[in-house]
């Protein structure tokens, strides 16, 4: 029986240099230098189109927050609702660009990203805020992957390894970006500034692209019926652990009953889907290839890190947000965090070679704990400029990590392109969950240790010390003219007394997560050394083993001595 090859799958006829590496990924024909400088621009642009749209809502959430009319904890549906959708959007997008092609998933996905942004102009409610950040997510997903194969058509074969440490280093850059202008924008219409700014940004992103397209790619046709059930049962459960890792230290653990039935729920789901994908012949998801050690190994590699560089969100700008200080003030502070950013990428785009992936890595995580365990030297009258080299130094690590740890997973992927969808999600998911994970456990970490140096600090504060009278007695004396009952002056003294035992304590606390990230990175640079020890132990037995035997008879025709 004569069976016809549907024309939109069949293979095309590429030169050896332009050859897709993956399907669904572009061809790679030859630029002149000026075709090449418009690359690179436009995959600039739509790289931090993709992530400034978070950062800006995550910098600012607190000034947000009355804009919306909502409670603190209520707040963090937005960031939320974004790592939700993002953290599963790659299942289908990997799908979709090899099965329909780059042109038609750029042209879409861009399309869609400005008409989201258009309509945060119209959002008045939480709720519907909340329904458009989740649809950025999925946006968000797929413009990074644009940025990506941008930066690559903009160098040649030869620096191919340069264009993407370059493009995955600026998906870093968004948050101190955001932080750099953002208030300027909340003043031209608090909430609204932002999202014209985002909605004017996607514009921009949408023209470049329509302008510039992408070469095309292979086109294979690879979605089956039980996808869809995988992807229903993974992103649920998926979205279900973003929200109890958001919510368990705002609302605390153990204090809100519903956080556990969503976690029971998310852990059902993604068994459900694990259940699916191990039964099926083409697996979205190989369980067992990321169940081997190589796999495994750097998945761990990757959520340790991750939650190292909690540091500057959880660490360094919450801090300085306890002491009062708003993002106006750390401005500069930002601008050393994004040079730090932009200086780990030109390293990282310089040194990155195949045989140096782990030697990377361990770079990066040791620029992390320096930096860490200098912050732990903090006090109450700590300010910004005391901070800027260790947070040069941990910005500069989180740019320094990211490039040789996807590329030491795409090297087991290039032999076997099935698994590529299967690595995407693991990198993804590691991403994101160190990321919420770190933010989570160094979050709870801070609580429990403010409230124990509270009580201890307060177990110390006794008016039988001559130091806490005079501390009250200088208290009162600054309200001498503004209070003139003595009691109430009194009362003031001992409110201010209390709220600077209150503040020596996240002074405190603080210092202790900075330590515990300073000993997290300490042990991942072990596990790393370690790793790399045992990676060369390999190779030299397996180089032995494949070595000719070597002769240990004389031969016949040599003359005894």
């Amino acid at each position: 029986m004569n069976t016809r090859v549907d024309p939109r799958y069949a293979p095309r006829q590429w030169q050896p240099h332009e050859k897709p590496t993956l399907p669904g990924s572009p061809s790679t024909p030859h630029h002149p230098t000026r075709r090449r400088l418009q690359y690179g621009a436009v995959g600039v642009l739509v790289a931090l189109t993709g992530g400034l749209s978070n950062a800006l809502v995550s910098a600012n959430l607190p000034y947000l927050q009355g804009t919306f009319g909502a409670d603190a904890w209520q707040m963090q549906w937005l960031p939320a609702a974004f790592v939700m959708t993002s953290m599963s959007a790659n299942l289908l997008l990997v799908k979709f660009r090899q099965q329909y092609g780059l042109r038609l998933f750029t042209e879409i996905f861009l399309v869609l990203y400005v008409a989201i942004a258009f309509a945060h102009l119209f959002v008045h409610g939480l709720g519907s805020a909340i329904a458009v950040r989740a649809a950025h997510g999925l946006c968000g997903a797929a413009l990074n992957s644009l940025g990506i194969y941008y930066m690559i058509q903009a160098f040649p074969a030869q620096h191919r390894l340069k264009a993407l440490a370059i493009a995955l280093g600026m998906t870093q850059l968004p948050i101190p970006l955001a932080r750099l202008f953002s208030t300027e924008l909340l003043q031209l219409g608090e909430w609204r500034g932002l999202y014209v700014f985002e909605l004017g940004l996607a514009l921009l992103a949408l023209a470049g692209v329509l302008a510039l397209k992408l070469p095309p790619s292979d086109r294979i046709k690879v979605f089956e019926r039980l996808d869809f059930a995988t992807f229903a049962t993974f992103a649920t459960g998926a979205a279900g652990l973003a929200v109890v890792l958001s919510f368990g230290r705002v609302l605390w653990w153990t204090e809100t009953p519903w956080l556990g039935v969503v976690l029971a729920a998310s852990i059902v789901l993604l068994c459900a889907a694990g259940a699916i994908e191990h039964g099926r012949r083409n697996p979205m998801i190989n369980l067992r290839w990321l169940a081997s050690g190589d796999l495994a190994r750097l998945a761990v590699s990757i959520l340790l890190i991750r939650i190292c560089l909690s540091e500057q969100s959880v660490g360094a700008v919450a801090f300085f947000q306890q002491l009062g200080l708003t993002n106006d003030q750390l401005r500069t502070l930002s601008l050393v965090v994004l040079a730090g950013c932009l200086a780990g990428i030109a390293i990282s785009a310089l040194t990155l070679r195949p045989q140096n992936l782990a030697q990377q890595l361990i770079v990066a995580v040791a620029f992390v704990a320096i930096g860490a365990f200098m912050d732990a030297r903090a006090t109450s009258l700590t300010r910004p400029p005391q901070m800027y080299l260790s947070q040069f130094l941990i910005g500069l690590g989180s740019t320094m990590f990211i490039a040789p740890a996807m590329l030491t997973g795409m090297g087991k992927v290039i032999g076997q392109p099935k698994n590529l969808i299967s690595f995407i999600v693991l990198f993804a998911m590691a991403q994101s969950m160190g990321s919420l994970l770190g933010s989570a456990l160094l979050g709870t970490l801070q609580t429990v240790r403010q409230k124990f140096h509270a009580n201890l600090l307060a177990e110390h504060v006794t008016l039988l010390d001559p130091q806490v009278t005079a501390r009250l007695q200088a208290y009162a004396a600054a309200h001498a003219r503004d209070i003139v009952d003595p009691a109430q002056r009194q009362a003031q003294a001992l409110k201010m007394l209390g709220q600077a035992v209150t503040r020596e304590a996240h002074v405190l606390a603080y210092n202790d997560v900075f330590l515990a990230i300073g000993a997290l990175a300490i042990a991942t640079l072990a596990w790393q050394l370690v790793e790399l020890h045992l990676r060369r132990r390999r190779e030299e037995r397996s180089a032995a083993a494949a070595a000719p035997p070597i002769a240990t008879t004389v031969p016949a025709t040599a003359t005894p001595s």
